[in-house]
């Protein structure tokens, strides 16, 4: 399978190398980073995710992708789709994103994920494209309303496979094909969107 990299003004979203290794541990040990998930990941936890989600590119071409900055070749997080766990109560195809926390602030997370969004609607021709996140964490959930998604409290739903307590509740947010705006940035590679974009 042929595996697409998507290209934005800063970043190139990529298939995952051996030596993006140290950094991705390292942003999963991260409290700050993991704090809307139960845990931090050992390295070993870190490693067998990387292999997860190169598996998943090599079999369909798409998935998680690697983020790296295009100028510097620094590898910042992932961002992805991916379809929604069996056991959600709701069914598609997500969107998803994680940055390492010195990434946080400078409009990457809103420059990979609208490429992810593009690439869904465009190449592998979804209607729809959901995002789901605890219901706390507000940082993802701007994110998903500048991105054009909508929330419906209906469907909000109590996520099982987390421990009891605020990490539980999760969100739902939707975006239809019709509704998909143009990039909220300068897409050249010699401009740069908003700093006060996630």
């Amino acid at each position: 399978m042929t595996i697409t990299e998507l290209s934005t003004g800063r970043l190139l979203l990529r298939q995952w190398r051996p030596d993006d290794l140290e950094a991705w541990a390292a942003m999963n040990a991260d409290p700050q980073v993991r704090e809307f998930w139960p845990n931090l990941l050992t390295r070993d936890e870190a490693a067998a995710s990387l292999e997860h989600f190169r598996d998943d590119l090599e079999r369909r071409g798409w998935g998680w992708w690697a983020i790296e900055v295009s100028a510097t070749g620094e590898f910042i997080g992932m961002a992805g789709l991916d379809p929604v766990d069996d056991d959600a109560p709701v069914t598609g195809v997500e969107a998803g994103w994680r940055l390492a926390r010195a990434a946080w602030g400078h409009g990457y997370a809103t420059e990979a994920a609208h490429a992810v969004l593009t690439f869904g609607f465009q190449t592998l021709q979804l209607l729809e494209i959901l995002a789901i996140a605890v219901a706390g964490n507000e940082r993802s959930r701007a994110l998903m309303r500048r991105l054009g998604m909508t929330h419906d409290p209906a469907e909000d739903f109590d996520d099982l496979s987390m421990p009891p307590g605020p990490l539980r509740r999760s969100v739902v947010y939707r975006l239809t094909a019709d509704r998909m705006s143009p990039p909220p940035f300068d897409n050249r590679p010699d401009r740069a969107p908003d700093s006060s974009a996630a």
